[in-house]
């Protein structure tokens, strides 16, 4: 069975950080590409972030500079860490894993981050 499991979500102050930990089980996980995505409330998901099978990252224009994807081939576990927080940032973020040109990704049950002051 695959699972995704997000932790590290919360609430936070403007200007704050968190880390955002993505474990994985099932896949063999250096294979895969893995994202980050979040959702707002009546909005759509959207890529934040994500990082190839061989470490290449790629950032959404709003969190480029303030984010950083990592991965820990050795855990299984993706990262984003978070600084410099904005109120526009509150979401729930989603975990994502995938293999390039094959339908069908993975996803989390996600956490949520709140940024509020």
């Amino acid at each position: 069975q695959v699972q995704l499991v997000e932790s590290g979500g919360g609430l936070v102050q403007p200007g704050g950080s968190l880390r955002l930990s993505c474990t994985t089980s099932g896949i063999i996980f250096s294979f895969y590409g893995m994202g980050w995505y979040r959702q707002a409330p009546g909005k759509q998901r959207e890529l934040v972030a994500d990082i190839t099978s061989s470490g290449s990252p790629n950032y959404a224009d709003s969190v480029k500079g303030r984010f950083t994807i990592s991965r820990d081939n050795a855990k299984n576990t993706v990262y984003l860490q978070m600084n410099s927080l904005k109120v526009e940032d509150t979401a729930v973020y989603y975990c994502n894993a995938g293999i390039r040109r094959v339908p069908g990704t993975y996803w989390g049950q996600g956490t949520q981050v709140t940024v509020s002051s």
